[in-house]
């Protein structure tokens, strides 16, 4: 058994010119998790026909390089063309992966072959119904599970991503164990962010310490177990120099009312850079999100402070100000047969 001293984490730089497109297919979903970030005012209510999303997709596609495309609801798998829409979008060099709550409608799996789908992600907050349920709803526990293993068994490649918040964090290190035994090989572990209906739920909110304390070594232990952990960077050290993915990656955030931000700690308010009309990728004048992108300030991300102040009013020891990164910068956790 390896020391979990031989598991570090790295931090994942932003590679430039890489370039990832999360489409919300649709803002409707069957459950009403308590964490939902999907503002319906700000996003819009209507589900994109087949023709639109590819229409949209071609637009962001580029023939001589491969793009990442997420695929995001609302519940994505509630479209009812979703498989066709993954089918035509790797004939446009898209390596596409699907978050999915895990109730799969439309006879998703028997839809789709393992190799026309790059990832399928599931999303649980908890190693039990005990604990998920409160937060996603009854039942979906066993749900989820269910069909997770019914997609590892027909050979998809899956990846589960836990949110965690102050109602799960103190069961975060038994979900290595349940990852295991279901036949997961990545985690990605989200920070609770103060967007959607979690803005208006202080007590979801996790203290930097307890994060610190909790999360790097759930990472560890999931390494340990042959897993390929994910999760934010959050806090910058301080030699660390802040670097912002609106400026160095090629990151679109699209909603189906044809808003594109490129941050999403925007996303709950009308500032974003872009939006689509007509077919075309259009930038929007006045004071919106890129603006503010070259901003320099103590704390880090300018956006934090700006729009979600509430996750960077501690100060450290010395009194400083905690340095918040971006929020699309990413540390991982490699297993040892993956290095």
């Amino acid at each position: 058994m390896q020391n979990t001293s031989d598991f570090k984490a790295r931090t994942v730089d932003f590679k430039p010119g890489e370039r990832n497109v999360f489409l919300h297919l649709l803002t409707q979903c069957n459950l009403a998790c308590r964490h939902c970030y999907i503002n319906p005012a700000q996003h819009g209510t209507n589900i994109l026909p087949k023709e639109t999303a590819l229409d949209w997709l071609r637009l962001l596609a580029r023939p001589e390089r491969e793009s990442n495309l997420i695929l995001l609801g609302g519940e994505p798998t509630l479209h009812p063309d979703l498989a066709e829409i993954i089918q035509a979008a790797k004939t446009l060099r898209y390596a596409v992966t699907v978050d999915s709550n895990g109730f799969l409608f439309h006879d998703f799996l028997e839809r789709l072959r393992p190799d026309e789908l790059d990832f399928l992600s599931f999303s649980l907050d908890g190693p039990d119904a005990a604990v998920n349920d409160p937060i996603r709803g009854e039942g979906v526990f066993q749900v989820c599970t269910e069909n997770l293993r019914k997609a590892v068994a027909l050979g998809f490649r899956t990846s589960l991503i836990c949110t965690v918040s102050a109602l799960n964090i103190d069961h975060l290190h038994r979900m290595p164990a349940l990852l295991a035994e279901l036949g997961v090989r990545r985690f990605f572990i989200q920070v609770i962010g103060l967007r959607g209906k979690s803005a208006a739920a202080d007590s979801l909110q996790v203290e930097p310490e307890r994060w610190l304390a909790t999360v790097p070594e759930t990472a560890r232990q999931a390494a340990r177990l042959g897993i390929h952990v994910t999760y934010p960077k959050v806090f910058l050290q301080p030699e660390e120099a802040f670097s912002c993915a609106g400026l160095t990656a090629d990151n679109y955030f699209i909603f189906p009312n044809g808003r594109v931000y490129r941050c999403p700690l925007c996303e709950d308010y009308p500032i974003h850079s872009l939006c689509i009309e007509n077919s075309q990728l259009l930038r929007r004048n006045g004071l919106n999100e890129d603006r503010f992108f070259k901003l320099r300030i103590p704390e880090g991300c300018v956006m934090s402070k700006l729009l979600h102040s509430g996750n960077i009013d501690d100060s450290t020891d010395g009194g400083q100000p905690r340095r918040i990164s971006c929020c699309m910068l990413k540390q991982e956790m490699l297993p040892l047969a993956a290095r």
